[in-house]
């Protein structure tokens, strides 16, 4: 985490070198966000993203968290990059991430099952920005 860029915010950032990356999010369990890439000065790409616990009474944002961050992990050991869909068993939920595009122009969604319920979604876009 690093210091707020919007009040409010909750922020996730990374440098090296020369390019630079910010996730930047609203809201807890229902949440609003978005990553960008920069390269120098330059953004180069960016994802947006609105995503919501639906069943409460199923799971929470921290056991939801644990599923995505195991599957997002698993993912990018397996195919070395986020998009092409992707499902995956949890101890807390089955993961399912379906996608259309590709890294220049992408939209997604991606749920988590518990006990066959659908307990959480997620909304996704984004892609290369151009000048």
């Amino acid at each position: 985490m690093r210091a707020s860029s919007r009040p409010g915010s909750h922020d996730i950032g990374y440098e090296r070198d020369r390019w630079r990356y910010l996730d930047s999010y609203f809201g807890g369990t229902d949440f609003a966000g978005q990553e960008t890439v920069w390269q120098g000065e330059e953004p180069r790409w960016a994802m947006n993203y609105f995503g919501r616990i639906i069943r409460p009474d199923l799971i929470d944002g921290e056991k939801a968290g644990l599923v995505i961050k195991a599957a997002l992990q698993a993912m990018y050991q397996e195919k070395r990059h986020f998009l092409g869909g992707m499902e995956f068993r949890h101890a807390h939920g089955y993961y399912i991430d379906s996608s259309r595009g590709d890294t220049a122009h992408f939209s997604g969604h991606e749920v988590i099952f518990v006990d066959g319920e659908e307990a959480y979604e997620l909304d996704y876009r984004g892609g290369l920005i151009r000048r």
